[in-house]
């Protein structure tokens, strides 16, 4: 089979496509024919080595697969060759086969697409985690979201309105605003042009907000952070900003604000029931029309390099997903 390997740590220039040997699914494992794979931030990080963690090498990166099941380890019984699925993979993604733990692999609805779903598993099952499970936001509470029209922080604007927030969507652009505003943002910030806790004092009447979603980190954490209502949230979801921040901790006291971080991958290998039912919830409001996946652009996956390094220079609004199927490139959203 093809796959996109990485054979040691360094610049994403020097990935490459080979043929390699088709996996084998151990006992506990599925083996996806793989139609769709995700391209994620964290993609690129783990590539050049700068990553949380660093699998062992050669690797293939990509965590979120979509495609049909071929073949299932001997103890699996809930999942069956043939089916459609999407999958969490860890890495192994940008191949035209991969290898999911079974905890991990989902029926996906008739209605779903193959691009939709490879863009779906991790930016929503963040999302979906952040709030409901770390931040327990309740109806009426407000949410502010900072890169709201990245990956997840679209997202993020769809489920706090799912979930009764009302929805503070601050971004970069006019565009990336009118966005949000499709996506249900209540309010938006223009914070390359206007003053971001100046404007959020405005709009909350001087109260703050009860919680903050953050995947950019940087210089922005701090400004945001000193937003808070009393007993408010900030929750750490990462840091495409690129710098990690340094938190005055008497911010926290002041405010009886928590920082809470998420890692949602860490969640879903350590609560794997619990991420399951958070799944077929997210799986179930997709089925019913409440969720729509905002597919930027997709590629073939002899483009792997152009898609990877889109994500990584921040130019996109959503998700860009690698396709196997053919060499076709579809801008908006795409369905396979």
């Amino acid at each position: 089979m093809r796959a996109v390997l990485c054979r040691d740590f360094g610049p994403r220039a020097e990935l490459r496509i080979e043929d390699v040997a088709a996996p084998i699914p151990r006992e506990d494992e599925v083996l996806i024919a793989v139609e769709a794979c995700g391209v994620n931030f964290f993609d690129g990080l783990v590539v050049e080595g700068k990553y949380q963690t660093r699998p062992d090498r050669p690797f293939s990166p990509g965590s979120e697969v979509a495609g049909v099941v071929t073949a299932v380890g001997e103890r699996v019984t809930a999942i069956a060759p043939g089916m459609r699925v999407l999958g969490f993979a860890g890495f192994g993604g940008y191949a035209e086969q991969a290898i999911v733990p079974a905890p991990h692999v989902f029926p996906i609805p008739d209605e779903m697409s193959f691009v939709e779903a490879a863009g779906f598993l991790i930016t929503y099952g963040t999302s979906h985690h952040a709030l409901k499970d770390r931040a327990q936001i309740t109806p009426g509470e407000t949410l502010l979201i900072l890169g709201a029209a990245g990956g997840v922080g679209l997202t993020a604007v769809e489920l706090g309105k799912c979930m009764g927030a009302r929805v503070i969507a601050a971004a970069s652009s006019v565009e990336k605003l009118a966005l949000c505003r499709t996506y249900g943002a209540d309010e938006t910030i223009n914070y390359s042009s206007e003053d971001l806790r100046q404007r959020v004092k405005d709009i909350t009447g001087g109260r703050g907000v009860d919680v903050i979603y953050d995947p950019v980190g940087g210089s922005m954490t701090e400004t945001a952070l000193r937003s808070l209502a009393l007993f408010g949230r900030h929750l750490v979801i990462g840091f495409a900003a690129g710098d990690i921040p340094k938190i005055p901790l008497n911010l926290l006291l002041l405010k009886q604000s928590s920082l809470i971080g998420v890692f949602w991958g860490a969640h879903a290998r350590a609560a794997p029931a619990k991420n399951a039912g958070n799944i077929a919830e997210l799986l179930r409001w997709f089925a019913e029309g409440k969720l729509k996946p905002h597919i930027f652009a997709s590629y073939p996956i002899d483009r792997f390099s152009e898609a990877l390094d889109l994500v990584m220079e921040r130019g996109v609004q959503g998700k860009v997903v690698l396709t196997t199927a053919d060499s076709r490139t579809h801008k908006g959203n795409a369905s396979s």
